[in-house]
């Protein structure tokens, strides 16, 4: 007798201060074993299976994530029910959505998806410790505008080896930016939060290990004078060979959702 299966796509928020990244790692706490920990205590001895459509790394922080979960033989039949309870015992830097059934065709890894990600940042002071789990600060004074005209060179299909953590000569570099820019910030907001702050938006359909935050390391060098406008254009070209030196902060990145076509 063949166990029946039953599929389902969660949206779920998390601040990652705290967390050792989404993967499970030995010894430490990450996103996906407390939920699998918090799924275990639900359904007790119900066979499940959970994946993620992607990982963030350690501190990284999502207002929108996405995973499947796979339920053999007993199906969730009131959603609502299921979200109080997943709630109830999740920690309380973590949040369940929504939840929709899919069917087997569903492949939350494989399938097409865009994700947006933001990073927050603001620039010449020292701010509130508060603000440390979301929001970069950048103690130089920074040029913003320059900045935000080397944020839309990054826009459309590029070479990016040289914004991806640890390249070889194996990998495949070629991706596509959909929207790439630098706007005042009005989404994360803080009586806390210093006047003046900055969300870098980036929307694509992959990215590769550590590859927003090389983008904005070269920014932020930008930024301080260190690079320039055409410096930025060159790594972006087939024959590039530069190597990013400088890895943003995690702390200031947030995966700010996942749509799938």
């Amino acid at each position: 007798m063949f166990d029946k299966r039953y599929y389902y796509l969660i949206k779920i928020q998390y601040l990652g201060y705290r967390f050792h990244g989404w993967q499970k790692q030995p010894d430490v706490k990450t996103v996906h074993l407390m939920i699998d920990r918090t799924l275990k205590y639900i359904f007790q001895d119900t066979r499940f299976k959970t994946l993620g459509a992607g990982r963030t790394d350690a501190m990284v922080s999502a207002n929108e994530a996405a995973l499947e979960l796979f339920i053999y033989n007993e199906p969730i039949e009131d959603f609502d029910a299921f979200l109080d309870v997943f709630n109830h015992n999740l920690p309380q830097d973590i949040r369940a959505l929504s939840i929709e059934e899919v069917d087997k065709t569903f492949n939350i890894i494989q399938d097409s998806k865009l994700k947006e990600y933001h990073y927050v940042f603001s620039e010449g002071q020292k701010n509130h410790p508060f603000c440390a789990p979301i929001l970069t600060t950048i103690l130089e004074p920074l040029d913003v505008d320059l900045m935000k005209q080397g944020a839309k060179l990054f826009e459309g299909s590029h070479n990016f080896k040289t914004y991806c953590y640890r390249a070889t000569d194996r990998g495949e570099y070629n991706r596509t930016i959909v929207s790439s820019e630098i706007v005042d910030n009005d989404i994360y907001l803080a009586n806390f939060f210093p006047e003046k702050t900055y969300v870098f938006k980036v929307v694509g359909k992959g990215f590769m290990r550590n590859q927003i935050r090389l983008m904005f390391g070269c920014l932020i060098k930008l930024g301080r004078g260190e690079v320039t406008l055409d410096y930025i254009k060159d790594t972006l070209k087939k024959e590039s060979t530069e190597v990013m030196d400088y890895i943003a902060p995690a702390s200031g990145l947030i995966l700010h959702s996942v749509n799938f076509e």
